[in-house]
């Protein structure tokens, strides 16, 4: 609202919204959608930057695609039914269908108990927050960013101090435990900044996959690293997981389109084998065909028997994977419930603090 009020105090014509619903609960997103509509009356030109095919529908006359930096294609949206906007976007046709069998859930793998976290400033950040999660569920944390989410994972994987609390990982308390000694008890994280926090982003694929086990054989012996089997092992992680890169494993990653980029972290990940991966914002930025990638391998990880503590501001991505949902307000867990028994509407007035 504050970026939006600048533009017109300087009374802009030509408005551009970039992502602009990527941090909004549904509530807020439909206030804005109400906005834009409102700004086309007054005859401003608004351009609209989205991978959200519904957005378009609602919002736009024109959709203009790029790929790689190109212009694929201009087209009326009135006219252009969406199964042919995600085929213009990505080039080819998609597989949307997600397979997500009921099973039972076995033992807890992680817990978290009355955990609060402060901020840098002393604020705290996260109030006695309490969850489980189970071999074979998906737990999702909703919420509006800001509200504590982000400081309960990087509290998980040990980036930052617990104030009170404790976190259990398979029994055994955790929450002293160094960041090594996590990824050793069983933690996998895929973190929301994929190039700052997920990547050296000057270095090879080869290296990248193998961030988190160069020290261990067949990876290095005697601290001598083994730079055919960084390969080999990048060779078979991009066949497996439809990593694209131009010269394969020496690629540098900062050359790989975001997608494949992420498609790197997720596959580095599930390769540890761990019993509990986190990931936070997985398929944020994505084209709809990285996202489907990652929406599958998430439901995989689940099939095996994996815990999966998913963090994500997009609510029909919570939907779709989730098992259970946790809705985070202020720093507080509102509620937490199976996610059959929860509606996009209740999560959405949750995140804003209106009582469900």
């Amino acid at each position: 609202r504050v970026e939006i009020l600048k533009m017109l105090y300087r009374k802009a014509d030509i408005l551009i919204f970039d992502e602009p619903t990527a941090m909004l609960a549904p509530q807020e997103i439909e206030h804005l959608i109400d906005v834009i509509h409102e700004l086309r009356r007054y005859g401003k030109t608004v351009i609209l930057i989205t991978h959200k095919l519904d957005e378009i529908k609602r919002l736009a006359d024109r959709c203009a695609v790029l790929r790689r930096g190109r212009l694929i294609d201009i087209f009326d949206v009135a006219t252009t039914d969406t199964a042919h906007m995600a085929t213009t976007m990505v080039g080819h046709t998609i597989d949307y269908r997600l397979e997500k069998d009921t099973q039972p859930f076995g033992e807890p793998i992680l817990q978290v108990e009355s955990l609060t976290v402060s901020r840098n400033t002393g604020i705290t950040a996260v109030h006695e927050v309490s969850f489980t999660v189970r071999s074979g569920e998906v737990l999702a944390l909703a919420g509006v960013s800001g509200n504590g989410q982000i400081e309960i994972v990087q509290a998980i994987y040990g980036q930052i101090k617990v104030a009170s609390g404790r976190i259990l990982l398979g029994g055994i308390d955790i929450t002293d435990h160094s960041i090594r000694s996590r990824i050793r008890d069983g933690i996998s994280y895929v973190p929301e900044d994929r190039q700052r926090t997920g990547l050296i982003v000057d270095m090879s694929l080869s290296e990248n996959v193998a961030l988190k086990t160069y020290g261990q054989e067949p990876f290095s012996r005697r601290r001598i690293l083994n730079r055919d089997a960084f390969h080999s092992h990048a060779r078979a992680l991009i066949e497996a997981y439809d990593i694209r890169s131009g010269s394969g494993e020496t690629t540098i990653v900062r050359s790989m389109s975001g997608g494949n980029q992420q498609k790197a972290i997720v596959a580095r990940e599930i390769d540890l084998g761990n019993k509990l991966i986190v990931f936070v914002q997985p398929t944020r930025g994505l084209d709809i065909a990285a996202r489907a990638h990652i929406h599958r391998q998430i439901l995989e990880e689940r099939a095996k028997g994996h815990a999966i503590l998913l963090v994500s501001l997009e609510l029909e991505e919570i939907m779709e994977l989730a098992d259970t949902i946790g809705v985070l307000y202020n720093g507080v867990l509102r509620k937490i419930a199976p996610a059959d028994q929860m509606t996009i509407e209740e999560v959405g007035r949750l995140m804003l603090g209106v009582e469900a």
